[in-house]
């Protein structure tokens, strides 16, 4: 169980170091340009997740999202111990991963967020984005 918990934690932390500073690096190599920043993020993004589940997902099942957690513990692939074990690695492991991104490009470890994202449609992809998710789980 332990090699599980670690796996997931440290899993969850390089995606999240991936998607966070791929995004820090891909806004400032893109000049401007949204759809390219965006395409490099994606590519990274993927790439990574390619090799965190190939080489973990006999470990841990490889979820690195609560949400994926959490929706196999209702379909009981997974104990209600294990799913609260997995999710807080989770979290631990994705606050290490922006805190990490963060310092390898020089930015303030913890920020508070300045951009309002409280709004119904991004609730609204979201919702969609971890529905489609967990379909292709």
């Amino acid at each position: 169980m332990k090699q599980a918990l670690c796996a997931e934690a440290i899993g969850t932390l390089f995606l999240v170091m991936t998607v966070v500073g791929s995004g820090v690096m891909a806004d400032q190599l893109s000049g401007g340009i949204d759809g390219l920043a965006l395409i490099g993020n994606t590519l990274a993004t993927g790439a990574m997740l390619v090799v965190l589940i190939t080489i973990l997902e006999p470990v841990s099942g490889a979820h690195f999202n609560p949400a994926v957690t959490f929706t196999l513990c209702l379909a009981r692939e997974i104990s209600s111990p294990l799913a609260l074990g997995y999710i807080l690695s989770q979290i631990c492991g994705g606050l290490a991963g922006t805190i990490l991104a963060h310092l390898m490009f020089d930015l303030p470890l913890v920020q508070i967020a300045t951009t309002n994202r409280a709004s119904l449609p991004l609730y609204c992809a979201e919702f969609i984005a971890t529905a489609g998710l967990l379909s292709v789980i």
